[in-house]
């Protein structure tokens, strides 16, 4: 697929102010798409908005709380009114906390849930007859987590592996509209939130001998730039050098 491939499709992004979805975001604008930021906070959006106008063909901001209904078919809507079309669909929003099955507090797994799965489907839901409108592309950013779990992260690993189960289901329901369904399963990466998990888990952080966010976007970027006649439908990256 030749190198504008990518160039002026509208592509919304979940979690777009995280370290991941910032790589992206920076990847995908300089390839000239047209970016919707997804995202809790308004502030950092409108940050990376403004960095990156110069090289997108277009960007927007909605803010978006993954864990309300009504702010999800909110942005839907927006997003329908304002751009008609999505091309690209990337749900890289997540939240995570850490806890044994004997004492982790339900209400912690029902945000998990809230965040990590259930908004996800709703936004999903509601930009799917775009997506196949457009014969689109969707990328769920997953964990190994929800291929394994470990200890400690049960309810964690369970949306993941929920996360997982949507997008099988999903590719196998669109497929024959010509939509195409990545599930990208990251192992650790350098990112606020790994410092985060390292810090609980009583080690040092190093994120040199990690995955680095740019990683991840250029294997998504790849992946997105093929030609139609293949789908990636999974893929598992891990830090080369194991420190752990």
């Amino acid at each position: 697929m030749s190198e504008a491939a990518l160039a002026g499709l509208k592509v919304a992004v979940t979690g777009a102010s995280g370290d991941i979805g910032r790589a992206l975001c920076r990847s995908l604008a300089a390839e000239k798409a047209h970016l919707s930021l997804l995202g809790r906070d308004a502030g950092r959006l409108e940050r990376l908005a403004n960095e990156l106008r110069h090289l997108a063909s277009g960007v927007s901001v909605r803010p978006v709380d993954l864990t309300s209904d009504e702010s999800i078919a909110r942005a839907a809507a927006q997003l329908q009114q304002e751009t008609g079309r999505v091309d690209i669909l990337v749900h890289g929003a997540g939240i995570f906390e850490m806890g044994a099955h004997a004492s982790a507090a339900v209400i912690a797994f029902d945000r998990q849930y809230r965040t990590n799965v259930r908004g996800p489907y709703l936004l999903t839901q509601a930009l799917l007859p775009l997506l196949c409108a457009s014969r689109g592309q969707l990328v769920f950013i997953n964990s190994t987590v929800g291929l394994e779990a470990r200890a400690e992260v049960g309810q964690y690993a369970a949306t993941q592996h929920a996360l997982r189960a949507m997008a099988d289901a999903l590719r196998a329901e669109v497929n024959a509209e010509g939509v195409r369904v990545l599930s990208i399963y990251l192992g650790r990466t350098a990112t606020a939130r790994q410092a985060q998990i390292f810090r609980l888990e009583g080690r040092d952080y190093k994120p040199e001998l990690l995955l680095q966010p740019q990683d991840v976007a250029d294997m998504i970027i790849a992946t997105l730039r093929l030609p139609r006649t293949a789908e990636v439908t999974e893929i598992r990256m891990r830090p080369l050098v194991k420190s752990y």
